[in-house]
């Protein structure tokens, strides 16, 4: 049996006995110390009676503090409404190209004799220079494509079958041509454009920007009404780089229309209505993601008109047997500053069937 000083279990082995070595075997670690929760009374505290030596420590808190917790909720807060502006308001690059506006011009022809007629639509194509022309969207020709400095093949195709997506619905769509229905076209275009087609249409004007014929083709449903739905189309799209974050494509198309007027009967002499549009289009990257495009410019010559009538809003066509009102375009003030000049023109009789 061991001596007073010695470990229950006894002197621990390769330790020497003697008071000072007793307490070897027991070792007092930092985790040891650190996890006491006993606290020795003060002087004072120890002259009560029956004072116990030593008192519990209160417990350790653990987890974070109200200090640090609230830091921590500040912090996801500040990053939370950083990620919240930066998704609702999306500035602009600097260097990014903003959307201009629209700049038309229409110009009607007026014809040198009374318009030629037939009471068959197919006779007047065969006789008419848009004897060789295609029907419908097929005279929308895409170019040979390929990549550029800055644009892949797959983006420069993009840019034309978005080009000619735009021609189709804004000259051929019926609902587009003898209604009101604009629906298929606008949602063609640009955003930033967006404000420019609305006011278009709900206030147009001759001012070469609120033009809705410079927008697409119409006609007065009040007074025509298409005798053929075979529009006949010819004319060319090409496509360029017009900067490192743009392409172009210009339109240069020539449509043919037969007409009857509205409520006319299948005895009523058709005619032809030609108009020329050359239209040029400008595709930034986010445009070639949305399948929409940029107007910068649009070119129409359209006849037979007479000039004296207004052709902002819908194109009112001479139609057979008719001929062209006394009188040259709508006057022209040179001291208003946003109003374009009315320009008007005179239909060639080559461009008129022979009939």
């Amino acid at each position: 049996m061991g001596g007073p000083g010695d470990p229950p279990e006894g002197t621990p082995e390769g330790a020497p006995g003697g008071g000072e070595d007793e307490y070897r075997s027991v070792v007092f670690d930092e985790s040891f110390v650190r996890a006491a929760r006993l606290q020795e009374y003060s002087a004072r505290e120890r002259m009560a009676d029956h004072a116990p030596a030593v008192r519990r420590r209160p417990a350790l808190h653990r987890g974070l503090s109200r200090q640090a917790l609230i830091l921590v909720l500040l912090i996801a807060l500040a990053f939370g409404t950083a990620i919240y502006m930066g998704v609702r308001h999306s500035y602009q690059a600097p260097n990014a190209q903003l959307a201009e506006p629209l700049r038309m011009t229409v110009i009607p022809l007026a014809p040198q004799s009374a318009v030629p007629g037939s009471t068959d639509p197919e006779a007047l194509y065969a006789h008419s220079p848009a004897a060789q022309f295609r029907i419908g969207a097929k005279g929308f020709t895409l170019p040979a494509t390929r990549r550029t400095a800055h644009f892949s093949e797959s983006q420069v195709v993009a840019a034309v079958t978005t080009a000619k997506d735009y021609l189709v619905a804004s000259a051929l769509d019926e609902d587009v041509l003898t209604g009101d229905a604009v629906r298929s076209v606008r949602v063609l275009v640009d955003p930033e454009q967006l404000a420019q087609f609305d006011q278009s249409f709900y206030r147009p004007a001759a001012d070469g920007r609120h033009s809705p014929t410079g927008w697409l083709v119409r006609f007065d449903p009040s007074q025509v009404r298409l005798a053929d739905r075979q529009i006949r189309v010819q004319g060319t799209l090409d496509v360029a780089e017009s900067s490192s974050d743009a392409l172009e494509v210009t339109a240069d198309h020539t449509l043919v229309y037969a007409l009857k007027p509205t409520g006319s009967d299948a005895k009523a002499k058709a005619s032809l209505f030609t108009v020329r549009r050359e239209l040029t289009f400008r595709f930034n990257r986010d445009d070639l993601r949305m399948h929409q495009a940029e107007l910068l410019a649009s070119y129409v010559q359209a006849g037979p008109l007479a000039c004296a009538d207004d052709t902002a809003d819908h194109l009112r066509p001479l139609l057979a047997g008719q001929t062209a009102k006394a009188g040259g375009p709508a006057g022209t003030d040179p001291y208003a500053t946003d109003n374009a000049t009315a320009l008007c023109g005179t239909l060639s009789s080559n461009a008129e069937p022979k009939i």
